[in-house]
Order: structure tokens, then sequence, then C-alpha cells
């Protein structure tokens, strides 16, 4: 049965230091890079969410020996293409596109099946991106018509790949050098710009990797059959989490947070970008570098008055997932704000930009959405004191959490479904919510 919780009053200023659980990217990259390494590798402040679990139950039904506790996660890898399981192993991705999508691509030498599932949301989403270029390296994969399940079955006859990536996708570009770490010689991509964590972490682990940044691509090579050792890492706070707190504190009145040692790779932060170019008080301060990560702590004011933008749409990539929550903040805005190339948020764990469509008009705010773009007619004093129930939404963890940000910020009485929903990225959320002054029932 659904759990949902019950908001009916905003939460009261605040001024508080926080922080965020480990970044749920790295905490899936690192357990799966270790997994391939020569040795035990020790993580710190791996995310103990459902995705994260899901990827280190797939690495033990892979052969792989991990120990996980509250301080640390250790990893016993046994090199590349060092897993050791049954032909038609079946592996359940649950609800992570990261885990399920990431895998294929570790899976290219192993020429013994492996079947794929995933939950009803998961089961819905789009493999063709991946399944076109593991293909290409000689990785055969059975689909139902480009979907879960999945049946992958490796080769020993890799052979590198030239890859054009035009879909901003860090899961393809990131699935692609995971299979170039067992096959010969060099394999090209030539990625329009996303998340480059993967590449920070071959650096890292002087996996031989180049770089070349252009304008709109970056043309990456790396050299396979590189045997790596093991290596200790400690995984800072997540940006993406760390924004639904960004949001409450900029559209709560009085308010003030300080979320400390979160990730800030330029290619997360998206979101800070916006949010300054909308008049918003947010500092980032306090950097350092750490495994190849830019790491700071985030400060952020209520601001009175925002103001709409029309970004441009280079930056989507950047802040992808928090999309849905400058939508919410844009709301807010003085002005029309005017978004575009917002298709990759229909292919998320739902149609994001339906999504937040639906719930902006819920709350009584204009908005134009067409197949890949969205316009908002912002009202600076929106203020809720209706009635709201948000519910099947494919049990999203963020909507979930934008919901009840909006409910916090804004007022109204809300019952919000799929409170359980958080345990795939956050299961901390309502814990830190509630140190802040929150008021909810269940």
């Amino acid at each position: 049965m659904s759990q949902s919780i019950y908001i009916n009053q905003k939460i009261k200023s605040f001024k508080k230091n926080i922080f965020i659980s480990g970044d749920k990217s790295l905490s899936i990259r690192f357990a799966l890079m270790a997994s391939q390494a020569v040795g035990k590798s020790k993580i710190y402040n791996l995310l103990n969410s459902e995705d994260v679990l899901s990827t280190l139950n797939c690495l033990k039904k892979l052969g792989i020996k991990l120990k996980n506790n509250k301080k640390y996660c250790e990893i016993h890898g046994k090199g590349l293409n060092g897993f050791s399981f049954k032909n038609n192993t079946i592996l359940n991705c649950q609800n992570s596109g990261t885990l399920a999508r990431l895998i294929c691509g570790l899976l290219s030498k192993s020429i013994k099946s492996v079947i794929l599932k995933g939950d009803k949301s998961l089961s819905k989403r789009d493999f063709s991106r991946v399944i076109k270029p593991l293909n290409l390296f000689g990785i055969k994969i059975k689909s139902n018509n480009h979907k879960l399940p999945l049946k992958i079955t490796g080769t020993n006859y890799l052979r590198p790949i030239k890859w054009n990536e035009m879909l901003k996708s860090a899961q393809v570009k990131t699935s692609i050098l995971l299979a170039s770490l067992n096959t010969p010689g060099i394999t090209k991509i030539n990625a329009l710009k996303s998340r480059d964590h993967t590449e920070r972490l071959f650096k890292f682990l002087k996996i031989p990797i180049s770089i070349k940044k252009k304008n709109k691509f970056d043309l990456i090579k790396t050299r396979g059959q590189y045997q790596y050792k093991s290596f200790i890492a400690e995984i800072p706070g997540d940006i993406s989490s760390a924004s639904f707190f960004i949001i409450l504190a900029l559209l709560s009145k009085d308010s003030e947070i300080l979320i400390k040692n979160v990730n800030v790779n330029k290619t997360r932060t998206g979101i800070v970008d916006m949010l300054k170019k909308m008049n918003a008080k947010i500092k980032i301060q306090n950097y350092k570098i750490s495994n190849g990560e830019e790491i700071a702590d985030i400060n952020v004011k209520n601001t009175k008055k925002l103001k709409a933008i029309k970004p441009n749409p280079s930056i989507n990539s950047r802040a992808i997932d928090e999309l849905p929550l400058i939508f919410l903040a844009c709301s807010k805005a003085k002005g029309i704000s005017y978004f575009r190339d917002l298709g990759e948020l229909r292919h998320k764990e739902q149609d994001r930009l339906r999504f937040s469509a639906k719930f902006l008009k819920m709350i009584g705010i204009k908005v134009i959405e067409t197949k890949n773009s969205l316009k908002i007619y912002g009202n600076p004093n929106l203020n809720l004191d209706g009635k709201y129930v948000v519910k099947n939404f494919m049990k999203d963890h963020r909507a979930f959490m934008m919901s009840a940000v909006a409910a916090l910020s804004l007022g109204g009485d809300w019952k919000i479904h799929d409170s359980d929903s958080v345990k795939t990225s956050f299961p901390t959320f309502l814990n830190i919510i509630k140190k802040l002054g929150a008021k909810f029932n269940k």
C-alpha cells in the first residue's frame, strides 16, 4: 500500500547547517569501478539508498565479495572481467537506470549471459541508447523492443569503436567507457557535453584517457586493457539532493541554509548558475579537490525578488535532474521563463516535463508545454491555501520531494503519495526537513 504524508502548514523560518548524503552518481560509479580493480577498495560515505544497494547486490551476484557498513564499503575486486557467475544469472536493477545502463558496459567480456530486470518504472525506459553502441563492440543484447528485460552476452573478441553521442547522456557515455576497459585498442567518443564523473574517475585511477574539450563536444579517447589497482575514496554530498534544500531556503521567508561538503563538479552546477541569473542569493564557498572532484559548501538565503529566465539550452545537461525544481522557483519569479530543448526530461523515471507542467498548473501557474519546451508565467505573490493531492507519478523520488518542498514553502493543505520513493536516492530526506522544522504527518 502506498505511504503518504500530509502537510498543512508552511515551514517556519530557519537558519541551519546541514550535511547531505553521498552523491548517487559517484556512489554507483565508484562501486562498479572497485569491482574491476585488483585488491580491496574502501569507499567512505557511500550512499545507502535503494539504487546503490541494488548496485551492491548485483555485484554480489556477479561473484564480488564486499562488506558495507555505516562508515564505509569494502569491495574486493578481482581485476578486469573478474566476475564469476552462472549462465543466465538474473540481475535486478530495481528503479536504477544508472545501474542498468552502466552495468551493460561492464559485462562486455562476460561470455556467460546475464538477464537484466527492473521494476515497473525502469521496465518502461528506453535502452536502445546503450544497446546500439554496445552492439558495435561485439556485445550481444536481446531486448523486449529495446526495453527490459535484457539478455546480455559478452565476447572475447571485443573491438574498439567510434561513437557520436548526441543525447547529452552521461549514462550512455559511461556505458561505452566501461565497455572499453576490456577492449584492445583505442575507443573514441565524440560526445555532446554532459556529466563527466566517469572521465574524472578514469583519471583518478590513472586509466589511459584523453579529453579534448571543444565548443559543444568533448572528444574522448581511452585505451583499453589497462589493469588498475584498488583505491580509497570518500563520496561527497549529492548536489541533486542538496537542490531540494536550496529551493526550500530560497522560497521560505527569512530562511538561510549552509549545505556542507557538496560535489560542485561544473557539469552538475547548472542549478546554481540558473538561480544566480534569477537574482537568487546563493554562494559556493570553501572549495577543495578530492578524488578528482570539486567539493564546496553552498550557502542560500531567502530571495524575495526572483526574476524570470530564458536559459541557453546548452546548460540543461548540467541541471537535468534539477530542472523541475528550477521550474518551481520560476513559478515565484517576475516575468515569463522559457526553457527549450527539454526532450531528455521525458526519458527519466517518468515524463518529468509532463509532470512539471501538470504540477505548475495545479498550483495556479499558467504554463505552455510543447514537445521539448516549457513556458512559465511566474507569480511573485504566489501563496497557496487550497487542497492538493499528488499521486500517480510512477514513484518518482524527485517528484515526491519537489512536492514536499512546494507544500512547505508555498502553503496549502497537501497529501503527497509514495513517501517511500525517497529510499531510491535520498533515504534521509524526511529526517532532514523535520530537523529544519517542517511539520508533517504520515
